[in-house]
């Protein structure tokens, strides 16, 4: 039995005689689909400097995005919570007027009565609405008349004025009208976040 010698140029080699179908398949013959070299190994299985790059824009953006939104929706908050609180300070003022008379008890129709109080009186005694005219209330007050330390940045500014009994636009001479209007403003570390008006008849 002889034993052919191995061709390195030959693809099929027949060995001890016996028909082999191995094959000897060289690394030039092999066809290359990338165009790169034989031999080589192509790595796809990560990102590019620039990919990744790009990436990390893309995220910074993101999360810039959600702090600029966060903060957005926190003054928001903040200022619809302000806001709030001013409207119940003005109700406050309402709610304690409400029953009140507009001038002093007794005041016959062709006397005058003194807007604002009167010598010696103090917020527990004003009797009638009047008396709250140009008056500041800081810390504010409820509708008890209690003073409200936990809003102390609070304070609320009452007016009462009288109008034309034509036009409530137009505020006329104290004592000149049977029609007044209060107003109520409310302010914020000296900033006015708020106002209301209404109308009261002296009879």
């Amino acid at each position: 039995m002889t034993l052919a010698k191995r061709n390195p140029d030959s693809e099929l080699q027949p060995l001890g005689g016996i028909a082999d179908f191995r094959y000897v398949i060289r690394d030039s013959k092999i066809g290359n689909r990338s165009g790169m070299p034989a031999g080589a190994i192509e790595n796809r299985c990560g990102f590019s400097l620039i990919e990744t790059l790009f990436a990390i824009m893309l995220v910074g953006l993101a999360v810039a995005s959600l702090l600029a939104a966060n903060s957005a929706f926190t003054k928001a908050n903040g200022a619809g919570t302000d806001l709030s609180t001013a409207e119940f300070l003005v109700e406050q003022i309402r709610e304690m007027t409400v029953l009140l008379p507009v001038v002093k008890p007794g005041t016959p129709d062709d006397e005058v009565d003194t807007f604002g109080p009167e010598t010696g009186e103090t917020l527990a005694t004003y009797d009638d609405l009047n008396d709250f005219d140009n008056n500041n209330f800081a810390p504010p007050i409820d509708a008890g008349r209690n003073a409200l330390g936990d809003l102390a940045a609070f304070s609320q500014q009452v007016t009462v004025e009288n109008v034309n009994a034509s036009n409530f636009e137009q505020v006329v001479a104290d004592h000149s009208s049977f029609f007044v209007r209060v107003t109520v403003k409310v302010y914020l570390n000296s900033k006015e976040i708020s106002a209301a008006s209404w109308l009261r008849a002296r009879y």
